[in-house]
């Protein structure tokens, strides 16, 4: 059985008023140090059979991206 790991994040121009809040907390909370917070979505896939790598590709942008304004990437983790 392999576990392959799709990693979802905000293109790099597209604001992310999530990680801006999370860096407004960490400021809050005695962490100045952190400038930037990108927030994303990670999806484990347990895979029974013979997925390719095109298939993956193929769930990755029709399902578990908005590829408008996000970028993805799929890391095979076993």
């Amino acid at each position: 059985m392999a576990r392959v790991v799709v990693e979802v994040m905000p293109k790099a121009e597209i604001l992310d008023p999530q990680g801006q809040a999370i860096v407004g907390a960490l400021g809050r909370l005695g962490f100045p140090g952190v400038s930037d917070v990108r927030q994303g979505k990670r999806f484990e896939l347990e895979l029974d059979g013979s997925v390719t790598d095109a298939e993956l590709e193929t769930i990755a942008e029709s399902l578990l991206a908005n590829t408008v304004i996000e970028d993805w990437k799929v890391v095979r983790v076993s």
